[in-house]
């Protein structure tokens, strides 16, 4: 015997009319069904079919193809940044230091796709984009200028490391 059969043995008739009904299947709405501000934000329903992107040339295999030759070239140029002192060679070190700020730009814009979607959080999205596209620009504006006033990227962890 199967266990559905069991089940609908072991309930009284009354509750198993109840259960026939198609009133008991209908979903009730609440009070706390409503949309509440800073929550997520569904446009249309279940069956509806997703709208794809526009195609892009920066997106898809040019740009994963972008991303893992800037990951993989990291390693041989601070290898090579701390193999040579980052204050002989000026432009190795400013190399280092772009690569490294577009590295977590790409990771952190990344996060920002993935997890805080446009089509859930229509407000916060953008402004998390545009938050991390303004501290981009800041960090390559200090790291220049770290670069060209100061001792460098490669100088100051040589320091760290040896103080």
């Amino acid at each position: 015997m199967s266990s559905s059969l069991i089940l609908r043995s072991s309930l009284p008739r009354s509750v198993q009319r109840a259960a026939r009904t198609p009133a008991a299947f209908q979903a009730v709405r609440h009070q706390s069904d409503v949309y509440v501000p800073g929550g997520p934000v569904y446009r249309g329903t279940v069956n509806d079919p997703t709208t794809y992107p526009e195609p892009n040339r920066s997106h898809g295999g040019y740009h994963w193809a972008f991303e893992r030759i800037l990951s993989a070239g990291l390693v041989p140029l601070t290898a090579a940044s701390f193999a040579t002192s980052g204050t002989n060679y000026p432009i190795l070190d400013g190399i280092l230091g772009v690569t490294l700020v577009m590295h977590s730009h790409i990771g952190f814009d990344a996060l920002i796709v993935d997890y805080v979607h446009k089509r859930k959080f229509p407000k916060l999205s953008p402004l998390l984009s545009w938050t991390l596209r303004a501290s981009t620009v800041g960090v390559l504006v200090g790291v220049y200028q770290f670069n060209t006033n100061d001792v460098g990227l490669t100088e100051l962890i040589a320091r760290t490391w040896t103080a």
